[in-house]
């Protein structure tokens, strides 16, 4: 649908969670074809490059910009965030967290930092190693009933710091409602990030992500209530699994894929536990864990987010 207006959210509406106490920064009409400019901050990683201290912080870690009222929604909902562009800004970072991240052993106690510029040729993240920017949205999520959810970790059934490669411009993010008008937030945009984030901060970007937002009712023809987000694209549907250990997530998302295939696309068990041997893949999404971490240690994931592939080929 081609765009009617475009509302700007500034970083200045950043939040350091998700949460229904939050006053809506913006009240919009889903289905409308509304476009929202989402604008983020890296403040942090600019205060770390200059002082290289964890204790002297004073910027939110992760802050979400937001929250966004959306006319309409009621528990039970789902909001289908279509993502139309990523816009970065002059440079990204890369950091190394000490403790923090696959790679904590071999990075040691040290902090390290680097300010990455991106210009027309790319992001230049070495003096050998320019490349092209493929921006996506971190966190993204909508608020949970009672308290507030971490922009950090664990992920959530509404979403949170999932860090999906796939959150990309192109691609719809499917998020259940649990408040009234859902409260969408956004942050944490990432101008590149390797399947896994073995860093556990990829290439972190200021930058604006431009949405749309549709409403599917829980009485919609067809529809089944999700459990977990679950993100569209042009070739595949992707379930996020949460659970812990990481065989519990797996199995969850597994059961979501043979939920879809049988209840909502009308195939028979048989067909869809075949299908699903055949061609629906498992890989282990971000980082960011599906329970909440030690507090004595809060940058271990406890579970894990992980993400299986249904190829639309086959539907």
């Amino acid at each position: 649908m081609t765009s009617i207006t475009e509302h700007f959210l500034g970083k200045e509406h950043g939040k350091a969670g998700f949460s229904a106490e939050y006053e809506p920064a913006l009240r919009i009409t889903p289905g409308t074809g509304e476009r929202i400019a989402f604008e983020t901050s890296d403040a942090v990683y600019a205060e770390l490059h200059g002082h290289h201290d964890m204790a002297k912080l004073v910027a939110e870690i992760n802050p979400v910009t937001g929250p966004v009222f959306v006319e309409g929604a009621e528990p039970g909902d789902t909001l289908a965030v279509t993502i139309h562009e990523i816009r970065l800004k002059d440079y990204a970072w890369s950091v190394s967290m000490p403790g923090a991240g696959a790679l904590r052993n071999v990075m040691g106690s040290e902090m390290f930092t680097r300010q990455l510029p991106i210009d027309a040729d790319g992001i230049h993240v070495t003096q050998r190693h320019t490349f092209q920017p493929l921006p996506m949205i971190g966190c993204i999520g909508t608020a949970p009933a009672t308290g507030a959810n971490s922009t950090i970790m664990p992920s959530y059934a509404q979403g949170g710091n999932m860090d999906l490669t796939d959150c990309r411009p192109g691609s719809v993010v499917y998020l259940p409602v649990a408040v009234e008008g859902a409260l969408l937030s956004i942050g944490d945009i990432h101008a590149m990030m390797a399947e896994g984030e073995s860093s556990f901060i990829a290439l972190e970007a200021e930058g604006v992500a431009v949405i749309s937002v549709e409403l599917i009712k829980a009485t919609s023809p067809g529809f089944s209530a999700l459990r977990a987000p679950r993100v569209e694209t042009e070739d595949e549907w992707i379930f996020v699994g949460l659970g812990h250990p990481v065989q519990e997530s797996i199995t969850r998302g597994y059961e979501d894929v043979f939920k879809f295939l049988v209840e909502t696309k009308g195939w028979t068990k048989d067909d869809a536990f075949a299908v699903m041997s055949a061609v629906v893949h498992s890989r282990l999404g971000g980082p960011t864990g599906s329970e909440n971490p030690d507090p004595l240690h809060p940058f271990d994931a406890v579970g894990a987010v992980t993400v299986h592939r249904l190829p639309k080929s086959v539907l």
